[in-house]
């Protein structure tokens, strides 16, 4: 067991201490502001504070874990071991910042609180971020600072327990669009048929054609194939079904479909099925509970993962959506034209609502790796050798990999061969 002492305990600190501690590291923490108590305990023990009590470990803190609210903060990006750091200390401290101010900085998106010109569809853009302007976006830094942190633990404290974790990748498919021509409606069809001939679109126009002869041929209906893969690398998955009615971003199949229902319901016997919420349900309360139960009455088990349609997160309101609505996981943290690390970890954690200063019941899941991100890369090498460094960071802590691709791009036709890029991907990622 680990004593922290510090001089105020708040819900900050105590948030961000038990996801370094307990979720990431596996060690038991406890906390006192009794200097006797400190004294007297035997075993692992840190203070954190301002000034160290006597010669032990010592972590000096920044305001930020104490304060309420948010304030205009300013950052000198420091290096530790050849990570960049901030919220850089003095040289009493042990390590050269305050690793838990910093951690909860980037977990809580402390800086999407701050003003900022959101992006057309109302998303915080990358460039926004630290991470992005400090280079530092495509690593887990949080966890590699835990890590870096529990090296100098040991050092001090050879006898410390620890409860080690292990690596693991999880494959999402998003399905906004489940079919490209097939069971899509005569209305919709024939509109989408017109629109081809309209643009000389001729190759479509045969495909639509014995799409509609033998629907099997669609190009987005490649589920099968998916799950087979899954299958053969042993990968865990995840299918996030948008289930809403036709609107200018929400263009799936109509949840009346039969076909479409039958697709959902075969897919759930091999994988876990999710709701892709769409894009009206957004700021919508109920229309997010209804497709929600809706979803979950096609299935006959309960949904409690989501994922929100262009990855439209507004902190802290989508979360605050998503707890009323009961969900306990969302797969939503992370850019969609970017890799990386939006909130800086690769590791599981619950959101903190900065504007009620309490932990939020639902979990985040944060995922590193978006399909569009990979568009703008040249060829299949220099995406895998991007895809192979967030592997190696998240591997060499211990955490989880997470990527985001779509049935729609990996059926499309592209210069790049998207289903052997994925099944590539999934090899590499093999645990």
């Amino acid at each position: 067991m680990l004593l922290i002492y510090t001089h105020k305990i708040t819900s900050r600190f105590t948030y961000i201490m038990k996801h370094i501690f307990t979720r990431i590291l596996g060690i038991e923490v406890v906390f006192t502001t009794k200097v006797e108590d400190f004294i007297k305990h035997t075993g692992p023990k840190i203070t954190y504070t301002k000034q160290p009590l006597q010669n032990e470990f010592f972590v000096r803190s920044n305001d930020l874990l104490f304060e309420q609210g948010i304030n205009d903060l300013q950052f000198k990006i420091g290096e530790w071991d050849g990570v960049p750091c901030f919220f850089v200390t003095g040289d009493r401290s042990n390590i050269p910042f305050d690793i838990f101010a910093a951690s909860f900085y980037l977990i809580s998106r402390y800086e999407e609180y701050l003003p900022h010109v959101k992006d057309m569809h109302g998303r915080f853009p990358p460039t926004e971020s630290l991470a992005y302007q400090n280079d530092f976006l495509e690593r887990p830094v949080v966890d590699i600072w835990a890590f870096q942190l529990l090296k100098e633990l040991k050092e001090r404290f050879p006898n410390m327990e620890v409860e080690e974790r292990g690596f693991s990748y999880t494959s999402l498919i998003d399905v906004t669009t489940s079919h490209c021509y097939a069971h899509r409606g005569f209305v919709r069809s024939l509109a989408g048929l017109v629109l081809d001939l309209g643009s000389l679109k001729f190759k479509r126009v045969a495909e639509r054609f014995m799409v509609w002869l033998n629907p099997g041929l669609d190009p987005y209906d490649n589920f099968s194939s998916l799950i087979e893969l899954h299958k053969n690398y042993g990968v865990g998955s995840m299918f996030f079904f948008q289930f809403a009615e036709y609107s200018t971003y929400d263009k799936n199949v109509s949840p009346n479909s039969n076909r479409f229902r039958y697709l959902i319901k075969s897919v759930a016997d091999y994988s876990i099925v999710a709701l892709g919420a769409s894009y009206s349900s957004f700021d919508n309360i109920a229309l997010l509970k209804e497709e929600k139960k809706q979803l979950s009455q096609v299935i006959n088990r309960p949904i409690n993962a989501s994922r929100m349609r262009y990855n439209r997160v507004d902190i802290p309101t989508t979360y605050r959506n998503l707890v009323e609505t009961e969900f306990t996981d969302d797969y939503t943290m992370g850019y969609t034209h970017e890799i990386g690390f939006r909130a800086g970890t690769c590791t599981p954690f619950f959101f903190y609502d900065i504007t009620l200063e309490l932990q939020q019941p639902i979990k985040v899941h944060p995922f590193a790796v978006h399909d569009y991100a990979l568009m703008k890369y040249k060829d299949k090498e220099e995406i895998m050798e991007k895809i192979a460094f967030l592997y190696k960071e998240t591997k060499e802590v211990k955490g989880e990999l997470i990527s985001v691709f779509s049935n729609e791009l990996l059926g499309g036709e592209s210069k790049i061969d998207w289903i052997d890029l994925y099944s590539t991907v999934l090899k590499k990622c093999y645990v």
